[in-house]
């Protein structure tokens, strides 16, 4: 009887130590499950001498290990902030492994659990290191340019900054086209470019894709292809020209408003005599006494561009 007694008294304390500290213990395991691991690996330096020769089998490992890392944060919904050093190790072993630069601006961007501006500015510094170490990649240029052109800007908080990354996602894509890409990236290309003002570049992406699937045997394409540049070309002529006009009926206004615009464009643009005088006058473009010359800064391919 005592013995059974014994035995019950025990089976009571051990299930009151267990109700006692499991609690405690659960919230600590918790609360380190809820930290970043320990960065084991040396710096990238250091790890590729560590390597002793073999490289292709250490950077597998680093890839396959960053791939299990993300996604076991994803699944488990932590904070996963190493991407960086894995990348940067994975590099300096080998700066043109090419699986990096397909993946990296998705593990930054869409890192467990939220990417921020500056994952995204770290990002298009990994993909134009990219382009460096494979510059004729097709791929590398095509993904750099759909990235900043369509991802990165909805990270960025500048207005102005996200239509300059726009600008260079386009020109990365209209590359990527030249060195092989589908010559459907041209349209998307000269899109951008038109939208930032850059009209005459779109024609430029747009005149060597038309060029390149001549021969490409998608007939369909090289025709959407070749309306674009024809719809393009005629949107610079006609921005040109109004241009022009616009030049005029300003030069107009300022200089002999009280003329009629007819009269005025027979007179020919006003010229200071006192700053046309000599060789010097000579050569100073607002001296010019015909139109030609005069709006000369104002037509496409000049210093002054078109608007």
């Amino acid at each position: 009887m005592s013995r059974s007694w014994a035995a019950w008294v025990l089976l009571v304390l051990a299930a009151l130590g267990v109700a006692r500290t499991q609690p405690a213990l659960a919230a600590k395991v918790r609360t380190v499950k809820e930290k970043d691991e320990v960065y084991a690996l040396p710096p990238p330096a250091e790890l590729r001498a560590a390597t002793l020769g073999w490289d292709a089998a250490a950077v597998d490992l680093l890839w396959a290990k960053l791939l299990v890392e993300y996604g076991i944060h994803w699944s488990e919904h932590r904070e996963f902030r190493d991407v960086p050093r894995y990348v940067d190790a994975i590099l300096a072993i080998e700066p043109t492994y090419a699986p990096v630069y397909r993946y990296v601006d998705t593990m930054l961007a869409y890192r467990p659990l939220q990417g921020t501006e500056d994952d995204v500015r770290r990002a298009r510094g990994y993909l134009e290191r990219g382009t460096r170490e494979r510059p004729d990649d097709a791929r590398v240029w095509m993904q750099y340019g759909q990235f900043i052109a369509f991802i990165a800007p909805s990270f960025l908080h500048d207005d102005a900054e996200r239509e300059e990354w726009r600008k260079d996602g386009a020109t990365a894509i209209g590359r990527a086209v030249e060195l092989g890409a589908d010559a459907d990236g041209a349209l998307t290309a000269a899109s951008l470019l038109t939208r930032a003002g850059e009209t005459r570049a779109a024609i430029r992406y747009l005149d060597r894709a038309y060029a390149l699937t001549a021969s490409s045997g998608d007939p369909e394409l090289h025709e959407r292809i070749g309306r674009q540049l024809a719809l393009f070309e005629a949107r610079e002529q006609r921005d040109a020209a109004d241009a022009v006009q616009r030049a005029v009926d300003e030069r107009w206004q300022r200089e002999l408003p009280g003329v009629s615009r007819q009269t005025y464009l027979l007179l020919g643009p006003a010229a200071d005599p006192a700053r046309c005088a000599g060789l010097r006058g000579a050569r100073d473009p607002a001296c010019a006494r015909d139109w030609p010359t005069a709006l000369l800064p104002v037509q496409p391919g000049s210093s002054g561009g078109s608007p």
